[in-house]
């Protein structure tokens, strides 16, 4: 993919583009990560898109700028780029928040023609709700708790040393494990500080949620953390404006025993989401959050099967 910089009057973003005379395709990444989170399905989608891969704001090479971390700022920085590079509709497909921002933008123009929605948050990362999913207890309140610390470090090695899936391991050898990956963690950022986090037998889907975070601004977290992200927009009021045709990749859904969400939204979320967009079909996939990286092979079957 070619690395690329659209800039128009305050608007920043940087993407990356396979070029070619098929459909544009526009990917919109989840929290943390950047555009180059689609590289390895980028490449067999180019077989029949055009593909735009962007950076939303507060990551990679895009605009970081805290008051512009919301949903509104970065569909209209979108949007922007559409009408000024693109000059015709295109299809929209968004991870995770990026799920949220490609809706919107769906919701509030006619300039998408297909939109693809990978198992994004709806409902779920809203209000007093929030609190009791995945996002919020990890990267949300990490982020938060980073930004509210006097000392700063490598907000890398920060994360996964306090991140929520230290919890998943035996709690009595829980400590023991936690020191010995830390000390692993803390070893490759010293090595390798503009790399991707990497760590021996750390497994490669919980890996792939450090691809692009050294390039990750903590105050797009908070920005879930206080809810500020929404700017006070209801998802139903998004999804009822939606008339395009809609595909919803789901992703399974685990509820633990205290209650948390451990997944972006359960099954009743998103049957209410096909209900309020009408032009809508559930697809479902038996894996973690992330679609494109855990089953790459179905993910662009998916899309492709949609042409």
């Amino acid at each position: 993919m070619e690395e690329r910089i659209y800039e128009n009057q305050n608007i920043r973003l940087k993407y990356y583009e396979i070029q070619n005379d098929f459909q544009p395709l526009i990917l919109i990444h989840a929290q943390g990560v950047d555009g180059k989170n689609y590289a390895k399905v980028a490449k067999q989608l180019s077989k029949k898109f055009h593909i735009y891969s962007i950076d939303c704001y507060g990551h990679g090479g895009s605009l970081h700028n805290p008051t512009q971390y919301n949903i509104k700022a970065i569909a209209c920085a979108i949007i922007d780029f559409i009408k000024n590079e693109i000059g015709q509709k295109t299809w929209l497909l968004g991870h995770s928040s990026g799920g949220l921002i490609a809706a919107y933008i769906a919701a509030e123009t006619e300039l998408c023609e297909t939109l693809i929605l990978e198992d994004p948050p709806f409902f779920s990362c809203q209000g007093e709700r929030r609190k009791k999913t995945y996002n919020y207890i990890d990267l949300s309140t990490i982020c938060h708790s980073y930004i509210t610390r006097e000392e700063k470090s490598d907000f890398v090695l920060y994360y996964f040393s306090n991140q929520y899936a230290w919890n998943f391991f035996p709690e009595h050898s829980r400590e023991k494990i936690k020191g010995k990956y830390t000390k692993m963690a803390a070893a490759y950022r010293k090595k390798h500080p503009s790399r991707d986090l990497k760590v021996l037998f750390w497994p490669k889907a919980a890996l792939a949620g450090f691809q692009g975070m050294n390039h990750y601004d903590p105050l797009f977290g908070e920005a879930f953390y206080t809810d500020s992200f929404h700017c006070g927009i209801l998802h139903e009021d998004i999804l009822k404006k939606i008339n395009c045709k809609t595909i919803f990749m789901k992703a399974k859904t685990n509820i633990n025993s205290d209650g948390i969400l451990l997944a972006a939204l359960n099954d009743d979320d998103v049957k209410r989401v096909a209900e309020l967009i009408g032009n809508c079909n559930i697809i479902r996939f038996d894996c973690g959050h992330g679609i494109h990286t855990e089953k790459p092979k179905a993910f662009v079957k998916c899309l492709f099967d949609l042409l």
